[in-house]
């Protein structure tokens, strides 16, 4: 009997050694950190124009002014343009530029390139005053011979009643 209350013992043993052993669980790997890119330098890229171009003429000046019907007397609106290109040629001081004065299609080709000349003169008298050397700036008239706008309106009449000032050299690229 001795063998048999060992052998009980023994499984009793066993039995009780398997139900407290704990299963095992594999651990999960530590967590790979992200990979980070960093970003690159903030850089403020310039909006806009650059200075001293014929773009940044266009858009922060204007380059052109308008006049009335059969008239070569600067309006306010055309001096307020004026005084913005004046003070950016002062800025730009090798830049030399054309002003061409137009007119309508009404009227002679004559009587239209004189009118044309008033206007183109009238603006270059202004800037003048406003401390542009005269020798920075020409004259032409195109008369009615080049038109912004070809149609035969008042309102493409008045787009073409006008002078252009045209950068020819200094400004930059």
């Amino acid at each position: 009997m001795r063998t048999l209350a060992k052998v009980a013992a023994f499984a009793l043993v066993a039995v009780m050694a398997a139900c407290a052993s704990k299963p095992k669980v594999e651990e999960a790997p530590a967590p790979t950190p992200p990979i980070v890119t960093p970003a690159p330098p903030t850089t403020t890229l310039p909006s806009g124009p650059v200075p001293g171009s014929l773009d940044d003429f266009r858009v922060t000046v204007g380059e052109r002014v308008f006049f009335g019907y059969d008239r070569f007397d600067l309006s306010p609106d055309a001096r307020a343009t004026l005084e913005k290109q004046a003070a950016w040629l002062r800025r730009y001081p090798n830049v030399r530029v054309l002003l061409a004065g137009s007119a309508d299609e009404r009227g002679t080709r004559e009587y239209n390139l004189a009118l044309g000349a008033r206007r183109a003169a009238a603006a270059k008298e202004y800037l003048v005053g406003l401390g542009v050397p005269a020798n920075r700036i020409e004259t032409v008239s195109y008369g009615k011979e080049r038109p912004l706008d070809p149609r035969q309106t008042e309102e493409a009449h008045a787009l073409n009643r006008n002078a252009h000032t045209q950068l020819v050299s200094g400004a930059v690229s």
